[in-house]
């Protein structure tokens, strides 16, 4: 009898246990845990006002900057740390010595998008949203999510400013773009709550940008304020949707964009950061959002254009942000923000709800127990063959075949095949990839800028093979629009496009636009962007080792329309 209830006794605390796990950072805000209570009664004002401003810091530009940055939080005991560029181990060690010095230990996030790999050399780098956005098993998503959090536990950070939750419907947009999981509103919130419930689900912060919706436009915040003309009605039913969508589902953060809108707050100039009628009237009150409010970068063209000398820190509080990051200059901030408090323009009272949810949020991610990174075998412990593995996978699941099922079906492996690679200098593993299915192949490359001789040299000996495939390689680090090809290689696509040609494209999707004549091919896949990975998932359905099931995430009309896909 005893022993039955002590395993009895066993199991309730296993089962208590188990469920405190599983307990979500809103839960816990509603029922903030003693240790919140305990800091936040240590701090005076101004501890707590400068717990609201995050700092940036790298550790690609050399040990003094690094240890400036060490100063400044030292000095401001400032609430956390967003780093940029650099290396896992510089990170770590970085990381070890700013919360050696913080009072309170420092929420330290970046912003990951597509994993550390957006930010730190040696490490991984899972596909980009607009990628993502082809795949139709949301699974593979929520498992990236879940790695990707790893990742982060491991580097000794508890929160990522992702995902991406913009609805990208202007093709011409210059800051997201690939960085959205596309134009449909539903496709968007489903991938979206895929990536962020696997982070949170891993024990990772996670932070829906870019409120109220960044995807329509065509200026680039970091360099000037853009304007969205649109109706309330329109930014409700449209823009606003992910984020409604996954307030529902438990969305622990919401990243505030820098946008004059109108409609929603007429104040000339007035980025929505700063517009207390968006970020508290709509985002808090009408949407019911609890979780941590972020503001954007604050020391963007798009917020300090009208808004200077520390003014659009205050004003950013005011409207009610919890966390600023990256002030120009955060003292500076504090020092106004502590004048308006005195002064009556802000309550203290929003502040000290402000600080309870920061604190909140580091006890949920474990900050309420000092820890320290271990720098030994973190390169190792972030390259995980699993992670490499569910890469492929994600590739294999989003290459997107738009032309040709049976003409790739029956090209015969013995015949004589030109694998020609555009837009490289060099072989790529594309070709490589694709040989191994056609014995009889040689292969051809043609740079993005090659000479009109280059061009006709290899367009006379191609014409004595029987099949052609090509691969179209953006080959810059980034898959914008405007793919980098001279007009005489995008003249000699157009050429191969009318004859027996199957064509791959490593690039933007929207760079077909750009592209007339691909339209007319005998085969079109889509691979999205140029790495390895995707190479060898174009190579594997051409040669019918794979079977595509990606959708186009995004139209490129007059051509090519959302959810294409053979």
């Amino acid at each position: 009898m005893k022993k039955n209830l002590f395993l009895l006794l066993i199991f309730c605390i296993a089962t208590l246990s188990a469920n405190a796990q599983k307990q979500t950072y809103l839960d816990l805000l509603n029922n903030q845990p003693k240790w919140v209570d305990s800091v936040f009664k240590k701090l005076n004002r101004r501890e707590r006002i400068a717990q609201m401003f995050f700092v940036r810091a790298h550790t690609n530009l050399g040990k003094k900057y690094t240890d400036s940055v060490g100063m400044v939080i030292k000095k401001e005991q400032l609430g956390g740390v967003i780093f940029f560029q650099g290396g896992p181990v510089r990170q770590a060690a970085a990381t070890n010595a700013y919360q050696k010095v913080s009072h309170v230990p420092l929420l330290v996030a970046n912003d990951g998008e597509w994993g550390l790999g957006m930010r730190l050399d040696s490490t991984i780098s899972f596909p980009y949203q607009m990628t993502l956005g082809a795949i139709q098993n949301k699974d593979l998503i929520y498992r990236m999510g879940q790695e990707v959090a790893k990742d982060y536990k491991r580097m000794g950070m508890q929160m990522n400013l992702a995902p991406d939750a913009d609805i990208n419907n202007n093709a011409k947009n210059p800051v997201i773009n690939y960085r959205s999981f596309g134009e449909n509103k539903y496709n968007v919130a489903t991938k979206t709550a895929a990536y962020m419930k696997g982070m949170q689900d891993g024990g990772l912060l996670t932070t829906l940008k870019h409120f109220p919706g960044h995807g329509d436009t065509d200026v680039d915040s970091h360099y000037d304020l853009p304007q969205l003309t649109f109706s309330a009605a329109r930014l409700d039913s449209l823009e606003m949707y992910p984020f409604k969508e996954l307030i529902k589902q438990g969305a622990a953060g919401i990243m505030i964009a820098h946008m004059n809108i109108p409609s929603l707050d007429n104040t000339p100039n007035l980025p929505s950061t700063l517009s207390k009628p968006i970020v508290t009237g709509i985002l808090k009150e009408k949407l019911g959002f609890k979780g941590l409010i972020i503001s954007d970068a604050m020391d963007m063209k798009g917020v300090v254009k009208y808004f200077k000398n520390g003014e659009a820190d205050l004003l950013g509080i005011i409207a009610g942000n919890d966390i600023l990051e990256l002030s120009e200059n955060s003292d500076r901030a504090i020092h106004l923000v502590r004048r308006a408090v005195r002064q009556g323009r802000i309550d203290i009272k929003t502040i000290d709800e402000s600080v309870r949810k920061i604190l909140t949020a580091k006890y949920w991610a474990g900050l309420n127990k000092k820890d320290t990174v271990v720098t030994q075998g973190i390169v190792a412990n972030v390259n995980r063959n699993a992670s490499n593995a569910l890469v492929q996978e994600l590739a294999n699941a989003s290459v997107t075949l738009l032309k040709g099922k049976d003409y790739i079906k029956n090209m015969i492996p013995i015949r004589r095949t030109a694998i020609i690679s555009i837009g490289v200098p060099t072989v790529t593993r594309f070709q490589k990839e694709v040989s191994k299915g056609f014995y009889n192949s040689v292969y051809y490359v043609l740079d993005k800028d090659a000479s009109a001789t280059q061009i006709s040299n290899i367009a006379r000996e191609i014409g004595a093979f029987d099949q052609v495939i090509v691969g179209i390689h953006d080959s810059r680090a980034r898959p914008g629009n405007n793919i980098p090809l001279n007009a005489g290689v995008k003249n000699f696509i157009k050429e191969l496009s009318g004859k027996n040609a199957v064509f791959a494209l490593f690039a933007n999707p929207y760079n077909l636009a750009g592209l007339p004549g691909l339209e007319n091919s005998k085969g079109l896949l889509i691979g999205y962007q140029k790495e390895d990975y995707m190479q060898i998932s174009a190579a594997a359905v051409i040669n019918n080792r794979l079977v595509p099931a990606g959708k186009l995430p995004v139209s490129i009309l007059p051509n090519f329309k959302y959810g294409d896909g053979l």
